[in-house]
């Protein structure tokens, strides 16, 4: 393999307390030899500083709209750039305005993006980068393009849904897919959506690359009593949390010692907290927690149950299923190829709370079952979805590409 990089890392905020597997994977890259520089459109909230991990990783990160509010610094990087190369400059501009999404305010914003991409252009080649890795394929890999076309740099981007399908012309999910070098996406599925919004010819650097974690996190479990329940992800209407309300209540009479915490934070957690207050004794929001606290968490739980509307591959999933327990979850998207249905877990029609209820109580009532569906789950993570494998298929992917190799959909297997 070619020596890569250094490299870059761009994402909207970063480090966030949502985004863990973004920092495993920088940390997995950087195991397998490779600098990576890590870069943030925003700086992110003291609520996402969770743990050592953030805070070391906030430390060390550049903020792109931090630099781009001293208009001296922000002058100064598009004169260099107009400087270096005046043919790239006027045609970033113009590919910034050519897809642009309709309105004005819209406009205005790709404008900003425009001047974003300029310090950011700026701040990789002062520092050698050879190569931008960008994660959520909306403002922030428009950015990534515009700065591609200005300085040259290539780009790649990991595709991970569902919102970005949801307005996949706004966001000309098409132009970032063809001008990209390589795009990784986190499943099959999210891979088929990127070819109905992409030409056939670019299919093939259209890579399966899944999030991932690691196994040895989760290795002891604590003693389960069978009524422990845990909710992990963004407080927001996409995850269906009343749904999960509506399932416990009818549960309530036949398991009164029933208990679900909930972690997370988001803009609806005011109103969740309010329509919890009925089940006050059976539901915990314990906002935002740590890499470490989840995994200590998932200790003593008994099944971890996403209701949600709409997904890419929850890594909440994965890290339940390395802590042994079962899932109980919604058949959508790529949550398919993660959960087998009666084997690592149960999956659930999206919104309908009988049939989460019926899921719920059937692992209640049978611990061989969740014994069983947790050494699955376990199994099946271990040896598709380990961060360390994942890291290096991604390493090898950016070597192939640097070496005008083509690297197969997934990695080869021996044997």
């Amino acid at each position: 393999m070619a020596d890569v990089g250094p490299i870059a890392y761009l994402t909207g905020e970063y480090p966030r307390a949502t985004d863990t597997f973004i920092q495993r994977e920088v940390a997995g890259l950087r195991a397998n030899g490779i600098d990576v520089f890590t870069t943030s459109i925003r700086k992110t909230g003291v609520e996402h500083l969770v743990g050592e991990e953030q805070r070391a990783e906030a430390a060390q990160t550049f903020y792109i709209l931090n630099a781009a509010k001293s208009p001296l610094r922000l002058l100064k990087c598009h004169a260099r750039a107009l400087r270096k190369s005046p043919g790239r400059y006027f045609r970033a501009l113009a590919l910034a305005l050519r897809t642009r999404p309709p309105g004005l305010k819209a406009g205005l914003y790709q404008l900003f993006y425009f001047a974003e991409a300029a310090v950011l252009a700026d701040h990789l080649q002062q520092n050698g980068v050879t190569h931008l890795h960008n994660h959520i394929a909306k403002a922030s890999c428009t950015v990534a393009m515009l700065m591609s076309e200005l300085s040259g740099i290539p780009y790649s981007f990991t595709l991970h849904g569902p919102d970005i399908f949801f307005e996949p012309h706004h966001w000309r999910l098409d132009e970032k897919i063809a001008r990209a070098k390589f795009v990784a996406c986190i499943s099959h599925f999210c891979r088929s959506q990127a070819m109905a919004f992409s030409d056939p010819s670019h299919w093939s650097k259209l890579h399966i690359v899944h999030c991932g974690i690691e196994p040895g996190r989760y290795d002891d479990a604590s003693e389960r009593t069978g009524g422990n329940l845990l909710f992990v992800g963004r407080l927001a209407a996409v995850k269906g949390l009343p749904v999960l309300f509506d399932a416990l209540e009818a549960l309530h009479p036949k398991h009164p010692d029933l208990h679900v915490t909930i972690i997370g934070d988001g803009p609806d957690r005011a109103a969740l907290e309010e329509r919890a207050r009925a089940l006050s004794d059976m539901v915990d929001f314990v906002g935002y927690k740590s890499q470490a606290e989840v995994a200590e968490t998932l200790r003593r739980m008994d099944m971890l149950v996403l209701p949600s509307f709409a997904e890419g591959v929850p890594v909440v999933l994965m890290e339940a299923m390395a802590a042994g327990i079962p899932v109980v979850t919604t058949r959508i998207a790529g949550v398919p190829e993660l959960v087998e249905n009666g084997v690592s877990g149960v999956l659930a029609p999206p919104g309908d709370a009988g049939a989460l209820a019926d899921a719920i109580s059937g692992l209640l009532g049978d611990a061989d079952l969740r014994a069983k569906m947790g050494r699955a789950g376990r199994e099946m993570v271990t040896a598709e979805f380990n961060i360390a494998h994942e890291t290096a298929w991604l390493a090898q992917i950016l070597a192939e590409y640097q070496n005008g190799t083509q690297p197969p959909l997934r990695p080869v297997r021996e044997g």
